[in-house]
Protein backbone atom coordinates (compact mmCIF):
# COMPACT_ATOMS: atom_id res chain seq x y z
CA UNK A 1 0.00 0.00 0.00
CA UNK A 2 2.71 2.53 0.80
CA UNK A 3 4.66 1.36 -2.56
CA UNK A 4 1.69 2.64 -4.53
CA UNK A 5 0.93 6.00 -2.55
CA UNK A 6 4.80 6.39 -3.17
CA UNK A 7 3.87 6.49 -6.89
CA UNK A 8 1.19 8.31 -7.03
CA UNK A 9 3.04 11.45 -5.52
CA UNK A 10 5.90 10.95 -7.89
CA UNK A 11 4.73 13.21 -10.83
CA UNK A 12 6.21 12.01 -14.20
CA UNK A 13 5.97 15.14 -16.92
CA UNK A 14 4.42 13.91 -20.28
CA UNK A 15 7.04 13.25 -22.78
CA UNK A 16 5.04 15.84 -24.68
CA UNK A 17 7.44 18.41 -22.65
CA UNK A 18 10.38 16.08 -23.23
CA UNK A 19 9.55 16.33 -26.93
CA UNK A 20 8.81 19.78 -26.96
CA UNK A 21 12.49 20.67 -25.04
CA UNK A 22 14.47 18.18 -27.26
CA UNK A 23 13.00 20.48 -30.42
CA UNK A 24 13.57 23.82 -28.76
CA UNK A 25 17.00 22.70 -27.71
CA UNK A 26 17.70 21.54 -31.48
CA UNK A 27 16.21 25.10 -32.72
CA UNK A 28 18.65 26.55 -30.03
CA UNK A 29 21.40 24.83 -31.25
CA UNK A 30 20.81 25.62 -34.80
CA UNK A 31 20.95 29.66 -33.78
CA UNK A 32 23.96 28.81 -32.22
CA UNK A 33 25.24 27.37 -35.04
CA UNK A 34 23.88 30.16 -37.20
CA UNK A 35 25.86 32.90 -35.64
CA UNK A 36 28.78 31.29 -36.91
CA UNK A 37 27.75 31.03 -40.67
CA UNK A 38 26.24 34.46 -40.65
CA UNK A 39 30.01 35.72 -39.58
CA UNK A 40 28.49 37.81 -36.62
CA UNK A 41 31.92 38.95 -34.74
CA UNK A 42 33.56 40.54 -31.68
CA UNK A 43 31.23 41.11 -28.52
CA UNK A 44 27.87 40.74 -30.43
CA UNK A 45 29.57 36.92 -31.01
CA UNK A 46 29.84 35.99 -27.55
CA UNK A 47 26.99 37.26 -26.31
CA UNK A 48 24.89 35.27 -28.62
CA UNK A 49 26.95 31.83 -27.88
CA UNK A 50 26.58 32.27 -24.46
CA UNK A 51 22.96 33.10 -24.11
CA UNK A 52 22.35 30.15 -26.35
CA UNK A 53 24.48 28.14 -24.06
CA UNK A 54 23.19 29.02 -21.11
CA UNK A 55 19.13 28.54 -22.53
CA UNK A 56 20.45 25.22 -23.64
CA UNK A 57 21.94 24.51 -20.09
CA UNK A 58 18.72 25.86 -18.67
CA UNK A 59 16.41 23.66 -20.15
CA UNK A 60 18.16 20.25 -19.76
CA UNK A 61 18.75 20.78 -15.86
CA UNK A 62 15.67 22.47 -15.71
CA UNK A 63 13.80 19.63 -17.43
CA UNK A 64 15.81 16.66 -17.66
CA UNK A 65 17.19 16.78 -14.16
CA UNK A 66 13.61 17.19 -13.20
CA UNK A 67 14.67 20.63 -11.18
CA UNK A 68 11.51 22.24 -11.85
CA UNK A 69 9.79 19.17 -9.89
CA UNK A 70 12.29 19.18 -7.00
CA UNK A 71 12.19 20.60 -3.77
CA UNK A 72 13.56 23.91 -2.99
CA UNK A 73 16.03 22.93 -0.92
CA UNK A 74 17.96 20.97 -3.50
CA UNK A 75 17.35 23.32 -6.14
CA UNK A 76 19.44 25.49 -3.71
CA UNK A 77 21.93 22.83 -3.35
CA UNK A 78 22.41 22.35 -6.99
CA UNK A 79 22.36 26.03 -8.56
CA UNK A 80 23.51 27.77 -5.87
CA UNK A 81 27.03 27.84 -5.95
CA UNK A 82 27.63 28.06 -9.77
CA UNK A 83 25.53 31.47 -9.23
CA UNK A 84 28.00 32.20 -6.36
CA UNK A 85 31.12 31.01 -8.13
CA UNK A 86 29.88 33.97 -10.75
CA UNK A 87 29.52 36.11 -8.08
CA UNK A 88 32.83 35.54 -7.18
CA UNK A 89 34.44 36.15 -10.58
CA UNK A 90 32.30 39.09 -10.91
CA UNK A 91 33.93 40.39 -7.81
CA UNK A 92 37.27 39.78 -8.70
CA UNK A 93 37.37 41.72 -12.04
CA UNK A 94 37.93 44.89 -10.80
CA UNK A 95 40.86 43.53 -8.55
CA UNK A 96 42.51 42.01 -11.95
CA UNK A 97 42.44 45.30 -13.81
CA UNK A 98 44.22 46.47 -10.47
CA UNK A 99 46.84 44.01 -10.81
CA UNK A 100 47.25 44.53 -14.24
CA UNK A 101 47.67 48.35 -13.94
CA UNK A 102 50.40 48.20 -10.96
CA UNK A 103 52.45 45.47 -13.03
CA UNK A 104 52.40 48.01 -15.60
CA UNK A 105 53.62 50.53 -13.70
CA UNK A 106 56.19 49.04 -11.71
CA UNK A 107 57.59 47.11 -14.28
CA UNK A 108 57.68 49.96 -16.74
CA UNK A 109 55.25 49.03 -19.77
CA UNK A 110 52.75 51.95 -18.32
CA UNK A 111 52.38 54.92 -21.23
Amino acid sequence: MAEATAHAEHKQPAIKLYLFVWGLLFVLSAFSYMVDYVGVQGYPRWFLIILFMLLKAGLIVAVFMHMAWERLALVYAILLPPVMVLVFVALMIPESNYTLFTRMAFFGTAP
